[in-house]
């Protein structure tokens, strides 16, 4: 069965994660930030993830944007920073991400060939528009499903549910699409077309579920021969 509905997870995908630290480090004044923010944007992923995935086994949900402060605040806290007006600047920046350069092209791409495009992420629906509405992508997406409303982070199998209840696909028809190695893997064991994008050369997941193709970047998407 031929793809019709193409979806993406938001952060690392779509928006570069790492855009909030290293905007904050090119700021006047920060220059001893310069050269940590790096090692910052890098412990705060990692943490902001393994919380999700912590609080989706123990049933212990939150909206993301608590995850997201709770990871910041350990990540600082790692990295030796005690300092309170950084801290709510790198908060400010995270709800107006850069998108990746070739995200828009590529989704007006997809939506020039007839296929529906939408967003399948963890985040919560206000930090989401408030990347989608920064990066100006508004009118290239057809919807913005966030975890918030079955209560659970990815993987979680009522996560991927989302995407046929609101399109009214089949998994088959899906292509999803993530940057995280994980979520990849887990969508493709739910049964969608997979598509890691595998932009710093990661090693694949052993995890159930393999992707149907890996790319460096999203250029080449609406070139596949799924649709």
């Amino acid at each position: 069965m031929a793809v019709t509905t193409c979806i993406f997870d938001a952060y690392g995908t779509l928006f570069d994660v790492g855009a909030a630290a290293r905007a904050a480090a090119a700021e006047p004044g920060r220059e001893a930030f310069a050269a940590r923010w790096p090692a910052l944007a890098e412990k705060w992923r990692l943490k902001q993830l393994e919380y999700s995935w912590l609080r989706a086994i123990r049933d212990r949900h939150c909206s993301f944007w608590q995850v997201t402060q709770d990871g910041l605040d350990w990540a600082m806290a790692s990295e030796g920073l005690e300092d309170p007006e950084l801290r709510e600047r790198l908060l400010a920046l995270y709800w107006e991400l850069d998108a990746y350069p070739e995200v828009p092209q590529m989704l007006a791409a997809l939506r020039g060939r007839g296929l529906a495009t939408g967003i399948l992420s963890n985040g919560a629906p206000d930090m989401l528009d408030g990347a989608v509405s920064s990066a100006g992508l508004e009118e290239l997406l057809d919807a913005v499903l966030s975890v918030e409303s079955v209560g659970i982070f990815k993987p979680a199998r009522p996560v991927y549910d989302l995407v046929g209840q609101h399109f009214g696909c089949a998994p088959d028809q899906v292509l999803f699409v993530s940057s995280n190695g994980w979520d990849a893997a887990a969508a493709a064991d739910y049964g969608f077309v997979t598509a890691w994008v595998n932009r710093t050369g990661q090693p694949r997941e052993r995890l159930p579920g393999t992707p149907a193709l890996e790319l460096s970047d999203l250029t080449s998407l609406p070139d596949l021969d799924f649709y």
